[in-house]
């Protein structure tokens, strides 16, 4: 995980999601949308806090946890700047595979919207699935972001360069076959695992939920800067129709190949 820390510590991901405002919008979207109108969060590997920021916004108490000590820093500035300390129950640098400061069923909620990129051993996947459903109340909802093999195998095709080793079809191969990246350059994203789609549902089910949804967080991710440059010449307000109409076509299932990030929305049985 030391690799995974160092990247993260160099990495502006609370800039990464105003660089990519869909996908934040996207989940957003949804998370409101199931989200029960009060309650306890928990936000785990919650990065420097983007979205329990919005939760505690909107009245939730919410604790942030992160494997990165330095994002956990973050998050607690970030909160005292936007004067929400009030609404946070606690700030945690935690391996998500071991919460031992959390109490069982202690949320009514739970995201975990960044650990699952970097678990490529399946015992380790199955450690973070079962302390999330450990933390969070029976009948309590989860939220959980996927990357899709699928669309990094179409990534690498486009940008292989930019994707080392993954410059070389045997490569990009045998990708295919196991799911794990690691990046060949120094200081890139690295240590990943992507989940075959077919296999998410089943995953979160065999570990206790049940399965109420699963969406494409960004499959705008397929346009390009010079499409989004057409589109806003002509308006904000036909950027924000497209905004609309990808959170309208996220939970479509023929997209969610195409989108860079999905989110699994379930419930603790």
């Amino acid at each position: 995980m030391s690799e995974i820390i160092n990247y993260y510590n160099q990495f502006d991901e609370w800039g990464r999601l105003e660089r990519e405002p869909i996908e934040f919008q996207v989940n957003w979207h949804y998370i409101k949308k199931y989200m029960p109108q009060t309650g306890s969060i928990l936000d785990n590997g919650a990065g420097p806090g983007k979205y329990s920021m919005e939760l505690a916004k909107d009245g939730y108490k919410v604790t942030l946890t992160d494997l990165t000590p330095r994002l956990v820093e973050i998050g607690r500035d970030k909160a005292k700047e936007l004067d929400l300390e009030g609404q946070f129950e606690g700030f945690y640098a935690a391996d998500a595979r071991e919460l031992n400061m959390i109490k069982d069923e202690q949320f009514d909620s739970s995201l975990m919207l960044g650990p699952m990129y970097h678990l490529q051993q399946e015992n380790d996947r199955i450690m973070a699935v079962k302390e999330l459903r450990r933390v969070t109340k029976k009948g309590g909802l989860v939220f959980v972001a996927f990357m899709p093999r699928i669309r990094h195998i179409l990534t690498s095709l486009l940008f292989p360069e930019n994707w080392r080793p993954n410059d070389n079809l045997d490569t990009i191969i045998q990708f295919s076959q196991t799911g794990c990246f690691n990046h060949a350059d120094e200081g890139r994203f690295t240590g990943a695992y992507y989940f075959n789609i077919e296999d998410i549902n089943p995953f979160m089910e065999s570990q206790g939920f049940e399965t109420l949804d699963l969406i494409g967080s960004n499959p705008g991710a397929i346009l390009n800067n010079d499409n989004w440059n057409y589109w806003g010449r002509k308006g904000e307000q036909e950027v924000k129709k497209i905004i609309i109409l990808i959170k309208e076509k996220a939970t479509d299932p023929y997209i969610l190949g195409i989108s860079s990030h999905l989110l699994y929305i379930g419930r603790k049985k």
